[in-house]
């Protein structure tokens, strides 16, 4: 795993690559307030596999730039990915889960740049108000910050109750920042998650009209849980892009990697080898 930068749209962007540098490359595109790390097993198995993979924390979140203005619209986040695309030299697959999907999924459906294929993790154009709240809700839950790291991984093991609370909880760290006040905080800027009157808001007849203008191959992952992709939310995905393929994950909430990453790893394989088959010499030659 190598530690790598791009200059996105006026912001570094810090991200991780493995796997052959000449590889079929994957973008892994995280959720509002994760990080790179959010992806489990997914990068090593990419790698593992000939795929040149890398994962990016978005504008705002863990190690990368925050925006100088304060702004985060989802334009913000696709000019930062087509940055990174014009870099690679040949098309990727993106891998974009919630915010990292909507994000790919603009990028996606208004080339240039190309890519070569889509994987929405439990993201649609059409979400549940409810899921998104909970989300929303949690990540303004601690606005000044936390005493202890113990403090923090109650509040996750609140959020996430279907996960077992680690007895360690050293890797909590790694999505937290220590600031002035003393306190651990959440690594994402803080004008992130407040009002931003300034940009349009999410509307989901943009997204719909982006997904009709898709043309690569794209898959669909739904937690089984989700309470923010309903079935119907996924079945009007599938309307609105023929030929995409849908895959429920069993088990899982929206963090679908998080929840269950072999049955991530599973369905975004399976769909790769018959879409985008990784070339294991790394030689830009699609493997048999």
């Amino acid at each position: 795993m190598q530690r790598i930068e791009f200059r996105g749209a006026g912001v570094t962007i810090v991200g991780d690559a493995d796997g052959p540098a000449g590889g079929v490359p994957l973008i892994f595109l995280h959720g509002g307030g994760q990080t790179r790390q959010s992806w489990g097993r997914a990068i090593a198995e990419a790698a593992r596999r000939g795929y040149h993979a890398i994962t990016i924390d978005l504008r705002g979140h863990g190690e990368s730039g925050w925006s100088p203005d304060g702004r985060y619209g989802i334009d913000r986040f696709a000019e930062d990915t087509r940055c990174i695309i014009e870099t690679l030299g040949r098309p990727p697959v993106l891998v974009g889960a919630s915010l990292g999907g909507f994000t790919a999924l603009l990028v996606a459906a208004e080339p240039p740049p190309a890519i070569a294929g889509l994987v929405l993790v439990d993201i649609a154009p059409r979400i549940e108000s409810e899921g998104t709240g909970e989300i929303g809700a949690f990540m303004k839950s601690a606005p000044n910050g936390f005493a202890s790291l113990d403090e923090a991984a109650d509040a996750v093991s609140a959020y996430l109750p279907h996960r077992k609370r680690p007895k360690d909880t050293s890797g909590l760290m790694r999505n937290l920042r220590l600031r002035d006040d003393g306190r651990l905080h959440w690594h994402w800027d803080p004008a992130f998650i407040r009002p931003q009157p300034d940009e349009p808001p999410r509307d989901p007849a943009r997204f719909e009209a982006a997904a009709r203008n898709i043309h690569v191959p794209t898959l669909l992952l739904r937690g089984g849980k989700s309470r923010v992709v309903s079935e119907a939310g996924a079945r009007a995905f599938l309307d609105l892009v023929p030929g995409a393929e849908w895959v429920d994950v069993a088990g899982a909430d929206h963090m679908v990697a998080g929840d269950a990453n072999d049955s991530f790893n599973t369905a975004v394989f399976d769909f790769l080898a018959r879409h985008a088959p990784a070339d294991p010499a790394g030689t830009g030659e699609p493997g048999s």
